[in-house]
């Protein structure tokens, strides 16, 4: 241990004990959603299984609500829904990863945990940290308990990669597949082109670039955070590509993989993975019952909206409910609230009748099935409207104060819709489609205490959680 993780390791609990009373007394605090002691939360990282329990690291801002240098924050769980807080499992303590430990993630054997991450670094100079003047590093730590790191390293550097790229390679995601290591690396071309990276290694140490995924054409400049993983004998890529054209500033969603990503293979069409104002960088991992189960953060880099709310309590941002992917029709991915979720009900559901409203806890589970057109207000303040012609489905806030900026969402789905699930939180609404194929994910700001919620064109189920 370093002499700055020794002062980490006293500031970051001393600045969480010191606004631990204003975060806990905000009524937007949610109830079953991960969510940073203080300051700022933003990708997932490091998702897995160990010792009997889920595991999720964050990258966590604990000394500035609106970013600052990155840690990776931790918490674990039984559920998938309650969540410890731990200490903080990896600090910015090294030279290479001094100006933050950006997103990765883990891979277990047996009690051993390996820690993939982006080590940050941004060298003093008149650069424009894009082609010149940043390290973005590849950095293992291990730990041998789940909870401390016995040791930390720079596997590669920025001159280790390919190449014809920029300064920004990142996120790494490994795996093991047919007795190798495999990581995925997002990377961003010098003629600002998004791909991916595929390396291979034989002993989690050394690796080599085998492959390159992207498309014939450009399709934005940046490929973040990507997640390469088979479904049912079908693999996919997720990413989060900066620069295309989409309803957010950025995009997130995924390509089906066709042929031997390893050597020669295409990528089908980009799905949106949520079509909602927060969601981005999500991360998937397979659990002791063979499910894939993805988080993603329920926020947006550089968004033209906020969550100042909470940002007067002296947190911010929060992940989804884990979701449960299966594979669709066509290959598309399915995305469903984890079962755990149920557990959560309570006893007995309200019947909400076609144009009842009703005050209900902001904490609430709603499913319909509707057979045409429908809308659905909550709160006075978010409305939810399918137009069963054309098929589209808008999401759109018509209360500026529950906004805080956000406007209006759009989708159109593959096929008429005919199931609606609503999970609510104390300041958030998650909102799936046709059994998953499409999703709405928001921030929202209610007044405190219950909230109304009316539905027309259909009647609907609603349980508290």
């Amino acid at each position: 241990m370093n002499a700055l993780q020794r002062d980490l390791k006293k500031l970051v609990p001393l600045v969480e004990s010191l606004g631990k009373a204003d975060v806990e007394a905000d009524p937007y605090r949610q109830q079953f959603h991960l969510q940073p002691p203080v300051g700022w939360l933003n990708d997932p990282n490091g998702l897995c299984v160990y010792g009997g329990q889920y595991h999720a690291f964050f990258q966590y801002g604990p000394f500035d609500v609106t970013g600052g240098v990155k840690h990776w924050g931790h918490a674990v769980s039984k559920d998938l829904l309650h969540w410890e807080p731990l200490p903080v499992m990896l600090y910015p303590d090294e030279p290479f990863d001094c100006h933050g430990v950006y997103s990765g993630s883990a891979l277990i054997e047996g009690t051993e945990m390996y820690l993939y991450y982006t080590g940050n670094v941004k060298h003093p100079g008149d650069f424009d940290y894009i082609k010149q003047g940043r390290g973005h590093n590849v950095c293992l730590a291990v730990s041998h308990d789940g909870k401390t790191v016995a040791s930390k390293q720079c596997l590669l550097y920025n001159k280790d990669y390919p190449a014809g790229l920029t300064c920004h390679v990142r996120d790494p995601k490994v795996f093991v597949y047919e007795g190798k290591y495999y990581m995925v690396l997002g990377a961003r071309t010098l003629e600002d082109k998004g791909e991916v990276l595929v390396l291979e290694s034989t002993d989690k140490l050394h690796w080599n670039h085998i492959n390159t995924l992207t498309t014939p054409e450009p399709f934005g400049y940046m490929w973040e955070c990507p997640d390469l993983f088979c479904l049912d004998g079908q693999w996919y890529l997720a990413v989060s590509p900066q620069g295309i054209q989409c309803q957010n500033i950025y995009g997130c969603g995924y390509f089906a993989v066709y042929g031997d990503w390893r050597a020669h293979c295409t990528l089908g069409e980009f799905h949106e993975m949520d079509a909602g104002f927060d969601y981005y960088a999500p991360q998937s991992f397979v659990d002791e019952n063979g499910r894939r189960i993805q988080i993603g953060w329920m926020g947006m880099p550089d968004a033209d909206y906020g969550n100042a709310p909470t940002v007067a309590h002296g947190w911010q941002h929060c992940f989804t409910v884990p979701r449960l992917l299966t594979k669709g029709e066509n290959g598309t991915l399915l995305q469903t609230p984890v079962p755990e979720l149920d557990a959560r009900r309570s006893a007995a559901a309200l019947t909400l009748r076609n144009g009842e409203e009703a005050s209900l806890s902001p904490c609430f589970d709603l499913t319909a099935a509707p057979a045409g057109d429908f809308a659905l207000t909550v709160a006075h303040g978010v409305e939810l409207v399918y137009t069963e012609q054309d098929s589209t489905c808008v999401l759109q806030f018509t209360d500026p104060a529950q906004a805080s900026g956000r406007t209006q969402r759009r989708t159109k789905l593959s096929a008429p819709c005919r199931s609606v699930r609503v999970v609510g939180d104390r300041s958030s609404l998650e909102i799936f489609l046709n059994d998953g194929a499409a999703v709405f994910s928001t921030r929202y700001y209610p007044a405190a205490g219950d909230v109304a919620v009316k539905i027309s064109g259909t009647d609907a189920l609603v349980y508290s959680l």
